[in-house]
């Protein structure tokens, strides 16, 4: 693998919106070294979320991140498809303690664990998904036997089959197919217990802040009926005082569910062939009401994945992490992966962040929009076209943006010893959900000698 463009200083992009700040970051990587004989390439970029890191856990992060790639890269080179090598990456992601997808999730009002999980493969362009699902330890694996199911063609007596199931009817499919089923108990991490326990004692303080507030209207009310004062200028009732200023308004006590915590996991992949994959996996809100399905199970939103076409240039691969409502609402893995269709990769991913997302119409009324992606297009070309044998040669761009304070990625080729990782962050003085960081690299991927 040559890599051509990585990390390093920071330089502050123009933006149509004066709330908008865009962050490039670009540095050079020293070269590697030459593909080994008969050895299998390919690419894999991970994000452990778009939220907020603190230095205490970067380490965890970054190293939950590492063994994602190397778990990816393991099933390249061993000849798997780019959708299993997607899902290994995911597994290694929800297992961790520290993330909120499969062991660990979010709890949500009732204390349960639900998850999302969804997957692409760009070759057939099939789709599996899972949401609000229980009792399953890695909701990505239920994804990706759903993808693999429907490859198959059609059931008996000529049905569809699901490519998208939720709650109670995806559990019992996952264990009619193979896939174990996991105790409640396990699924719950002791962190996870302790954030459900101080966000049940904030929601609790702030419904009853908001009942003795309206008990306390009521009473205004009352009183003000009992004694009205006429005006002595129009001979009308004039309006009491009633102590309010302008609109009683309730400063709720804020759960865990700012840009802190929304570290939804996901993975991106091309193989040696030049198939993509996507897939991303999440345990949801904090306390989000039982049966609440966010982005990362939804069709287009979550996670996106398209080999080259007749209208479509380059592969591509995307995945989303954020607050799933604004994901929703904005298709954003699918608005990316259409953008990166255009030449300049990285002025069409900040374009998009900008004007389909941050500035889009349908999240006008939302003080701020929180999300991340991670994105790779990819296409063949001639590494050295002056020769008469051409080594074919897969030229991969990968970047990831975020409007949240930061976001954790790891990358990593078939031909590195390990795997790079970063946690990008917004500079100081941005604001969370109103400015953009964007950050990449650009790789070769030489065919290896036969």
């Amino acid at each position: 693998m040559i890599m051509e463009k990585g990390i390093s200083s920071v330089e502050v992009l123009p933006s149509k919106s004066s709330q908008v700040t865009a962050v490039k970051v670009v540095v050079k990587e020293p070269e590697t070294k030459q593909t080994q004989r008969g050895k299998r390439v390919g690419f894999v970029l991970v994000h452990a979320g778009a939220g907020y890191h603190s230095e205490s856990k970067a380490k965890e992060y970054k190293h939950v991140c590492k063994r994602a790639c190397q778990k990816a890269i393991e099933k390249l080179q061993a000849g798997a498809l780019a959708t299993d090598a997607v899902t290994a990456a995911l597994i290694e992601l929800e297992d961790s303690p520290f993330t909120n997808a499969g062991m660990g999730s979010n709890l949500n009002l009732l204390g349960e664990i639900e998850c999302d999980a969804s997957i692409m493969d760009g070759k057939s362009l099939n789709f599996g998904a899972v949401g609000a699902l229980s009792g399953i330890k890695n909701p990505v694996s239920v994804a990706n036997r759903l993808l693999c199911e429907g490859q198959k063609g059609k059931l008996s007596a000529g049905r569809i089959p699901p490519c998208f199931l939720v709650g109670e009817g995806a559990f019992r499919w996952a264990v009619d197919h193979g896939i174990p089923a996991c105790p409640p108990g396990i699924m719950a991490t002791r962190f996870s217990l302790a954030a459900f326990k101080r966000n049940k004692r904030k929601l609790e303080l702030a419904e009853k802040v908001e009942t003795d507030l309206i008990q306390l209207k009521k009473r205004r009310q009352s009183s003000e009926k009992g004694s009205r004062v006429m005006c002595r200028t129009c001979g009308r009732p004039s309006k009491a005082n009633d102590g309010s200023r302008g609109g009683d308004q309730i400063e709720l006590y804020s759960l865990e569910n700012d840009s802190g915590t929304l570290d939804t996991v996901g993975a991106v992949v091309v193989d040696q062939e030049g198939n993509v994959a996507a897939a991303v996996s999440s345990g949801g809100l904090a306390l989000k009401h039982p049966g609440r399905v966010g982005q990362a199970a939804l069709y287009g939103c979550g996670c996106w994945a398209e080999n080259t076409g007749a209208h479509t240039p380059y592969s591509t691969a995307v995945s989303t992490s954020g607050c799933g409502e604004h994901l929703v609402r904005t298709i954003l893995a699918r608005e990316c992966s259409c953008a990166l269709q255009t030449e300049d990769a990285h002025q069409a991913l900040l374009e998009t962040m900008q004007n389909k997302f941050i500035g889009s119409p349908f999240l006008a009324n939302e003080d701020g929009v929180l999300g991340g992606v991670i994105v790779l297009r990819s296409c063949r070309c001639s590494a050295e076209p002056e020769l008469s044998q051409e080594k074919p040669t897969l030229l991969v761009e990968f970047l990831w943006s975020h409007t949240t304070e930061s976001m954790c990625v790891g990358y990593m080729s078939a031909q590195d010893g390990k795997a790079k990782t970063h946690i990008s962050r917004l500079p100081p003085g941005a604001v969370a959900g109103q400015s953009v960081a964007i950050e990449g690299g650009v790789c070769r991927l030489e065919s290896p000698e036969s």
